[in-house]
């Protein structure tokens, strides 16, 4: 068994002597107000109690806390009062993510995340190891999960040869394609094809290849010395400046706005002074108690003005640095990313946990003609902005991340099938609902307040019918022959490929109005985690009649995807990216 590295003794240190510092002295206050047997005073002396029997805690957890890598699994032992033994076996670790700060960097330290699939958090975490040893941790668990997955496929077909055994990305490897393989690798006249596929010619955009024979990543896709067996890492996507500086421009966060929240709670006082100075050359109020209702009203325009640039900025900010030199790879049967300038992320995204792969694109980044792609996995998904959803392609040509979808997914161009011209005027009369309820909102401050140009606000009529036509045009269906695909939405619009196999359930949804129109939705639910900003993929107000043969094709076809899938053994999707 192996300890972390011995600053992680000074880490935990700090970390529980404040925290029991923090405890002692808010215990000794609240005490001190109810018994008067104890005084405030007696602060100053638990308080260093407390900073010192926490360090002490700190470094007997050091001191108790093991880990060791074993034939089958990965053993973590820790606690110091209650002692508590893990055993994770490999073919439940779905991500092995290594994280590092701007001080850890510094130095040379960094965090082992082990997260299984089904997990609602990190099933292990390792505060702090040495990057080398991160490093040796991620590559060799990775290698003994591709192992274990190889022997489960290898008694699934008894048949199955040496070559299946070695590369499990192709189930027609042969040992004839190996020697061809080797001699290929050293001539550098002859290219070299490739397991997951035909030999792809580098890619002129960001310089990728897929061939085994010519890997373009650098030093830091390779794991040296005698723990380097196992899958090779090959680059097949990278973020260039270019596209790093449009994702961080046309993008937006909401942890922006959270953090400017947050900082306008801990110093309000600050902040309305200086919103209060930036409305003032405009015509707001000289102090905020002296002013008139115009000059509030000039200070409220002028405050969200800024508060929307201050987010957008710091959405900005964020963005470019969470996505600083993204790299995304493949190792065996894994895809594998790294990104962060302050913090470094490491992490792996399992091909055979992918349950759906959505293209994204907001009005900016259509108009520009660029997208992103992102995938789904089944269980937690950890390090990613949205549960299970994790970026593949953060933002690249429209065109390339057509092509990379389709060849990902193996799925046909979509034809797209749009609701019926019903749903339009549904939108149009749902508008028109929100529209008249902002004018009666009008109408009712009017009344209480010196307002008096209320039915200005029925301006907002002007934008029912551009903003039903929007969302009416943004959605479409298409019933593949392996992979249903979904769009939907104008902000943020989403295509999603989901393949028959991954489907759990298809859901008919009909409200009141839908069932006088005589529509409905279907709700497609797969295995991956959901959350606010990622929600099932809906097919919205189509005829029931059309809902019911989708449902019932789904069905069919699940069935037909399943049988097949059984008899290849194989997941459904390939990694040949390019």
């Amino acid at each position: 068994m192996n300890r972390l590295h011995p600053l992680s003794a000074a880490a935990y240190a700090l970390q529980y002597g404040f925290l029991w510092l923090s405890v002692a002295s808010i215990l000794t206050l609240l005490l001190g107000g109810i018994f008067d047997a104890i005084e405030s005073a007696w602060v100053s002396l638990a308080a260093p109690v407390g900073l010192v029997a926490g360090a002490a805690y700190g470094i007997a957890y050091y001191y108790r806390f093991e880990y060791g890598i074993t034939p089958d699994t990965f053993d973590v032992a820790s606690g110091v009062l209650a002692r508590r033994s893990r055993e994770i076996p490999y073919e439940r670790i779905q991500n092995v993510d290594v994280r590092q700060g701007v001080f850890q960097r510094l130095l040379g330290l960094a965090v082992v995340s082990i997260e299984t699939a089904g997990g609602g958090s990190t099933e292990a975490a390792l505060n702090f190891v040495s990057e080398s040893e991160a490093t040796r941790l991620q590559h060799q668990i990775r290698t003994r999960t591709a192992e274990v997955k190889d022997r489960r496929r290898g008694r699934g077909r008894p048949d199955a040869s040496a070559a299946d055994e070695r590369s499990p990305a192709t189930d027609e490897a042969s040992s004839d394609a190996e020697t061809e393989r080797t001699s290929a690798a050293t001539d550098p006249d002859e290219p070299a094809p490739d397991d997951d596929g035909p030999t792809a010619e580098p890619d002129s955009t960001d310089g990728t290849t897929t061939s085994d024979s010519d890997p373009v990543s650098d030093g830091r896709d390779r794991v040296a010395g005698p723990d380097s067996r196992g899958p090779r890492r090959e680059q097949l996507f990278a973020l260039e400046a270019r596209e790093l500086l449009l994702y961080s421009f046309t993008s937006f966060r909401p942890a922006a706005a959270a953090a400017l929240l947050g900082l306008f709670f801990f110093a309000t006082d600050l902040a309305i002074d200086l919103l209060v100075s930036a409305a003032r050359p405009f015509g707001g109020p000289a102090n905020l108690g002296e002013g008139s209702p115009t000059s509030y009203g000039i200070l409220t325009v002028v405050s969200v003005v800024n508060g929307v640039v201050t987010a957008y900025v710091l959405s900005v900010v964020y963005t470019f640095a969470a996505y600083y030199d993204f790299r995304l790879g493949r190792a065996g049967g894994d895809f594998v990313y790294e990104r962060g300038l302050l913090q470094r992320y490491s992490g792996s995204i399992p091909v055979e946990k992918v349950q759906s792969v959505t293209v994204t694109a907001n009005p900016l980044q259509r108009l520009i003609g660029y997208a992103g792609l992102w995938v789904e996995t089944a269980g937690y998904g950890p390090e990613s902005d949205s549960g299970g959803s994790q970026s593949a392609v953060p933002l690249a040509d429209q065109g390339r991340v057509h092509r990379f979808t389709e060849t990902l997914t193996g799925v046909e161009s979509p034809r797209f099938r749009s609701p019926p011209t019903t749903a339009l005027r549904r939108y149009l009369a749902r508008y028109a609902i929100v529209a008249a309820l902002v004018v009666a909102a009008a109408f009712a401050v009017a009344q209480f307040t010196p307002l008096e140009r209320w039915y200005l606000a029925a301006v907002v009529f002007v934008a029912v019918p551009p903003a039903a036509y929007l969302k009416y045009v943004n959605l479409g269906y298409y019933v593949g022959e392996g992979h249903l695909v979904v769009r939907r939405g104008f902000w943020k619009r989403k295509t999603t490929v989901i393949p028959y196999y991954r489907i759990q359930t298809v859901s008919t949804r009909r409200t009141v109005f839908q069932r006088r129109l005589g529509l409905a939705s279907l709700v497609v639910d797969t295995a991956s985690s959901r959350s606010f900003f990622w929600t099932s993929p809906t097919i919205y107000d189509v005829d029931l009649k059309d809902a019911r043969d989708v449902h019932g094709t789904g069905r069919k076809r699940l069935q037909t995807a399943l049988r097949e899938r059984a008899r290849a053994d194989d997941s459904g999707l390939t990694i040949d990216f390019t």
